[in-house]
């Protein structure tokens, strides 16, 4: 089956940037040692799919801002599903498609710090000679995004709970070369290969 049958118009326009990714949800602080952050839906209700796995990985020995990092990456992954109106167990390679779509095409706010007058997001500055960076995600970014999703999805594989295949390639150089290329054409690759290895 061909990635393009599963993908919707609102898929589409996240991969192009078209469309607004949901503001829904929020990471905030959490009560207790053993889940300091949690990500809260529009109505500021727990997401426990993401508890869960949070918790396993603090006691994975993660440290709290790891923790946090990883509770920022989800709540981008649930808004996704949010924008395009999937569960988080009906996710497919569809919807990482239209995340990493959208990170290439989204400005990063963390990049419009720039000072009036300083020259533009992608250029090089002349007087350094180094490149200022893209108003975007980074491809580093976009892969570090992937591997938590794949992480999410495969702890609660490991229990029975999500979809049947994990929606994020296993392979960690098929998510890099997934957040590097067109989002439309990696996850079908990734399908193909994917059989082989089975």
């Amino acid at each position: 089956m061909s990635l393009l049958h599963e993908v919707s118009g609102v898929h589409r326009d996240l991969m192009d940037g078209r469309a607004r990714l949901s503001r829904a949800g929020a990471v905030v602080a959490g009560t207790s040692p053993s889940l300091p952050w949690v990500v809260v839906d529009a109505v500021e209700r727990e997401v426990a799919p993401v508890s869960s796995y949070l918790r396993d990985r603090l006691l994975g020995d993660v440290s709290p801002l790891t923790c946090r990092s990883y509770a920022f990456d989800l709540l981008r992954w649930f808004r996704v599903l949010w924008t395009v109106d999937v569960g988080w167990e009906q996710a497919t390679e569809a919807e990482a498609a239209a995340m990493v779509g959208w990170l290439r095409s989204a400005r990063n706010p963390q990049r419009q710090r720039g000072q009036a007058g300083g020259y533009p997001p992608g250029s090089v500055n002349p007087k350094t000679g180094k490149r200022v960076l893209a108003a975007g995600y980074a491809p580093a970014t976009i892969a570090h995004s992937l591997s938590v999703v794949h992480g999410f999805y495969a702890f609660h594989l490991h229990f029975g709970r999500g979809p049947v295949l994990n929606p994020v390639p296993q392979n960690r150089a098929r998510r890099s070369a997934l957040a590097h290329r067109s989002p439309i054409e990696a996850p079908a690759r990734h399908r193909l290969s994917a059989t082989r290895e089975s």
